[in-house]
């Protein structure tokens, strides 16, 4: 109990998290630069299938179901939809590799 093996007490130990509670205002405008890149990748390869007369069934599909940066609201720009969260959205920074996974579509009325 005593000397240099003792018990560390609950509140200095296990881990600490310092990610921030919401994403400052630089964090949102690459948040933003990387929606529009992903949205101009979608469109040039697009037209450049167009071009030589065909289409991917993938592109088609990603056209139809994810909406584009400008069309998107903010809370689902900088949120993502997560059950166990109080008010069943978390903000986007807290998923793991967020800035390389696509989180557009969140369910309805969420």
């Amino acid at each position: 109990m005593f000397g240099p093996f003792r018990a560390t007490s609950p509140l200095s130990g296990g881990l600490l998290w310092k990610i921030p509670f919401r994403l400052s205002a630089p964090q949102k405008a690459r948040q933003r630069k990387r929606l529009r890149a992903v949205d101009t990748v979608i469109a040039t390869v697009d037209t450049a299938l167009r071009k030589q007369g065909s289409s991917l069934k993938e592109v088609e599909r990603w056209k139809a179901e994810m909406p584009r940066e400008e069309e998107m609201r903010p809370k689902d720009k900088y949120t993502v939809f997560d059950r166990k969260e109080k008010r069943y959205r978390k903000g986007v920074h807290k998923v793991p590799k967020w800035t390389r996974v696509s989180q557009r579509v969140n369910p309805p009325g969420f």
